[in-house]
C-alpha cells in the first residue's frame, strides 16, 4: 500500500519510522516544515513528500484536534476513493462528529483512532520506530466496512502495537478522561507546590512518576481538555472528593479511616494489575 502520514511530529514521525522498518509499504509525508520533510527523506523515514493525496491507500492525520478537522474537511474530495482516512487525536467524539459524514459522502472510509503511546517530548527529532511496541491502538469503527477495519488493524499490529481495542467515540472520551487527561491535570497541579523549590536531593521514583507528564505540550493538551470538558470535569470532581476523604482522616487523626482508605486503594490497584496481565 501507499500510506501517507500528515504531520511528522513525535506521533507521525514514529508512524513513518515504524512503517519503513517493519513493513514493505510505501510511506509518504506531509508537513508544514520543509526542513522536517527534507530530514525525514534524508533519514529514509519516508519515501518522499506526498503531493497528491489521491495516491494514498491509507492517510494517517497526526495533527492537533482543530487542525485535524480542518485538514480532513479541506481535502475530503482529494482523498483516493475507497481509501481509509484515520487520525490519532486523544479525543474522538469531536473528531468523528466533525468529519465522518462529510468524508464518507466522498467515497472514503473514516476510522477514528488513538494510539496509546507517547513521550514527554514533542517533534520529529524525538520520534522512534518502536514507540508503539506493545501499545494499545484504540479505534472507533462506527459501521465502517469490515475490510477497511481489518486492513487498519493488520497494519497497526504489523507496526508493533500489542492489541487493538474497538469502542465508541463517547466511551473512548469518557475513559480517556480518567486514564490520561486527569493524570496530566494532576501532574501539572502537583508540580506547583512551593515545596518544589526544595525537592533537589529529596526526590526519587514517586516524585518522578507523578511529575513526568507535567512536562507537556500546553497547546495540544489545552485543546484536548476543552474539547472533552464534560468527562474531564466529572473526573476532577471525583478525585477532589477522594482527596477530601484523606484530608479529613488527617485533620481528625483518624488512623482507622486512613488505613481503610489506603487499603482500598491498594486492593483496587492490585485488581487493576491482574486485569492488565
Amino acid at each position: 500500500m501507499v500510506i501517507t502520514v500528515v504531520g511528522l511530529g513525535l506521533i507521525g514521525g514514529s508512524f513513518c519510522k515504524a512503517i519503513k522498518e517493519k513493513t514493505n509499504h510505501t510511506c509518504l509525508g506531509v508537513d508544514l516544515s520543509e526542513d522536517v520533510i527534507k530530514k525525514a527523506i534524508s533519514e529514509k523515514t519516508i519515501d518522499g513528500e506526498c503531493k497528491d493525496l489521491s495516491v494514498s491507500d491509507i492517510t494517517i492525520i497526526c495533527l492537533y484536534p482543530e487542525a485535524t478537522v480542518e485538514f480532513i474537511l479541506n481535502n475530503k474530495e482529494k482523498f483516493k476513493k475507497g481509501s481509509i482516512v484515520t487520525d490519532v487525536c486523544g479525543i474522538k467524539e469531536y473528531i468523528v462528529s466533525s468529519v465522518k459524514n462529510d468524508v464518507e459522502e466522498c467515497g472514503v472510509t473514516f476510522i477514528g483512532a488513538h494510539p496509546m503511546a507517547g513521550r514527554e517530548f514533542s517533534g520529529y527529532a524525538y520520534s522512534l520506530s518502536d514507540l508503539y511496541k506493545n501499545a494499545s491502538f484504540i479505534m472507533t469503527p462506527e459501521n465502517a466496512p469490515e475490510d477497511a477495519v481489518s486492513t487498519l488493524e493488520k497494519l497497526v499490529l504489523d507496526l508493533g502495537f500489542g492489541k487493538v481495542v474497538k469502542t465508541t467515540p463517547r466511551e473512548h472520551d469518557e475513559i480517556i478522561a480518567y486514564t490520561s487527561q486527569l493524570a496530566h491535570i494532576v501532574s501539572s497541579a502537583y508540580i506547583k507546590s512551593p515545596t518544589l523549590q526544595k525537592e533537589v536531593g529529596f526526590s526519587a521514583g514517586s516524585f518522578k512518576d507523578l511529575t513526568r507528564v507535567a512536562k507537556l505540550n500546553e497547546d495540544m493538551w489545552t485543546s484536548l481538555f476543552i474539547k472533552n470538558k464534560e468527562p474531564l470535569i466529572f473526573e476532577i470532581k471525583e478525585i477532589t472528593e477522594r482527596l477530601s476523604e484523606y484530608l479529613n482522616a488527617l485533620e481528625n487523626e483518624d488512623s482507622a479511616l486512613m488505613r481503610e482508605l489506603l487499603k482500598n486503594g491498594r486492593i483496587l490497584k492490585e485488581k487493576s494489575i491482574e486485569k492488565n496481565k
